[in-house]
């Protein structure tokens, strides 16, 4: 099976060799994909939705992995018992589901080897999340697929590194990695930033005066990740 640039990225994070569940699963790719090539024995399908979790039984049958792919109708990991896979993906929904998700699942998460994760927005709560919850993020990767930027990242139990506030915002291995694909939502993030203040300077309401505050901050933060990308500060 052909992955999307971005369902690769979240495929390639998964150690070979570990029993996969997929948390919203949608079309089920990613666990046809893992079995399919070989890189995982087994996987457990899983969509809240009954949709998504038909049309994964479609692909699966279609690629004659019915033996190696079971599917679930789960919120989260409701249905998902402790100890019956070793890697949890959830990709494609936004960071404070995805936190909603870890949180409610506890008892499962505590149980797995690793997790892979791609939120679509609110990476820097995902980030905190872990951070706070005694979870390691040991690698971090930045793509774009159809011009849109996603992160990846691969997460184990553990005491994590501390971190600042560009950490969370930015990706603290992304910036020690001087990632290429950050570089460019850096630079991407910060004129964005720049017309927002341009308009925004022009309005004296205190509302306006409040907004200006937080785009200088976020220009200080989005300058100072700039500098540490090039020269390495």
């Amino acid at each position: 099976m052909k992955l999307s640039d971005r369902l690769q990225a979240v495929a390639s994070f998964v150690t070979p060799g570990l029993r996969v569940a997929d948390i919203g699963t949608d079309h089920g790719y990613i666990p046809i994909y893992l079995t399919e090539q070989g890189i995982v024995p087994y996987a457990i399908a899983m969509d809240i939705n009954k949709g998504p979790i038909l049309r994964a039984q479609e692909n699966i049958k279609e690629n004659g992995l019915e033996k190696l792919i079971e599917t679930r109708l789960s919120n989260g990991f409701d249905k998902l018992e402790p100890g019956e896979a070793d890697c949890a993906v959830i990709a494609g929904m936004g960071g404070e589901l995805i936190t909603k998700i870890l949180d409610n699942g506890r008892n499962v998460t505590d149980e797995l080897k690793e997790l892979v994760l791609s939120p679509h927005s609110e990476v820097w709560l995902v980030r905190k999340y872990l951070h706070n919850n005694d979870f390691k993020i040991i690698d971090e990767k930045m793509i774009i697929d159809e011009d849109k930027f996603y992160t990846i990242m691969k997460v184990v139990k553990g005491i994590d590194d501390i971190y600042s506030e560009e950490d969370y915002m930015y990706g603290k291995i992304l910036i020690e990695k001087k990632d290429e694909v950050l570089m460019k939502y850096i630079y991407k993030e910060y004129n964005k930033v720049e017309k927002i203040f341009e308009n925004i300077s022009k309005n004296g309401t205190d509302n306006a005066k409040s907004r200006i505050a937080e785009l200088e901050k976020e220009k200080k933060m989005l300058t100072n990740v700039m500098n540490k990308l090039e020269n390495g500060d």
